[in-house]
């Protein structure tokens, strides 16, 4: 009885903030929503009153891993979009003048150490990407999408067979979205 008091976790919706439990779990507030899908044979997701109740069918340690894993989930979609998180990338080119523009749901990187082909990166679908400078500033209510939206800016103009000492052109994160 004590352990099944310890696996069942709750979670308090904060005021203002609508969710709804299916095979898809919607948090929403104002203008910002987060849709993710937590589905798992022996864990039941619940809502009562105003809160999120997270329960095992079985008391073996994966259980306890998905529900805590299930709970840190939850709690970072209610944080998005209460405040959305934010990433900074910086555009630093020493040998070249790149130019960083935004082209649909693509950044294109073009005349990247004197390279003809232009490179681009995705931007995910609930980014907003914002250029100001040599500051790309990347804001989404979902974590991990601005996070991969960030990595994908960093990873379009990485280099390799070069000293990076010396080669230290490409685009950078600079400040991650914390806790």
């Amino acid at each position: 009885m004590i352990e099944e008091r310890r696996l069942r976790k709750e979670i308090q919706i904060p005021e203002g903030v609508e969710v709804q439990v299916a095979e898809v779990i919607t948090v929403k507030k104002n203008k910002f929503e987060v849709k993710r899908k937590l589905s798992y044979p022996t864990v039941i997701l619940s809502k009562k009153d105003n809160k999120i109740i997270i329960e095992p069918k079985r008391f073996t340690k994966r259980e306890k891993k998905i529900i805590n894993t299930f709970k840190s989930h939850i709690l970072n979609m209610i944080k998005g979009v209460e405040e959305p998180y934010e990433y900074k990338v910086k555009i630093c080119s020493s040998h070249f003048p790149m130019s960083v523009n935004i082209e649909g749901k693509k950044l294109v990187v073009k005349n990247f150490l004197g390279e003809k082909v232009p490179r681009k990166a995705d931007i995910l679908e609930n980014a907003d990407v914002k250029i100001e400078g040599d500051d790309i500033t990347i804001i989404s209510p979902d974590k991990e999408i601005a996070g991969q939206t960030a990595a994908n800016f960093e990873q379009c103009t990485r280099i390799t067979n070069r000293d990076r000492r010396i080669f230290q052109d490409g685009l950078w994160i600079t400040k991650k979205s914390r806790d």
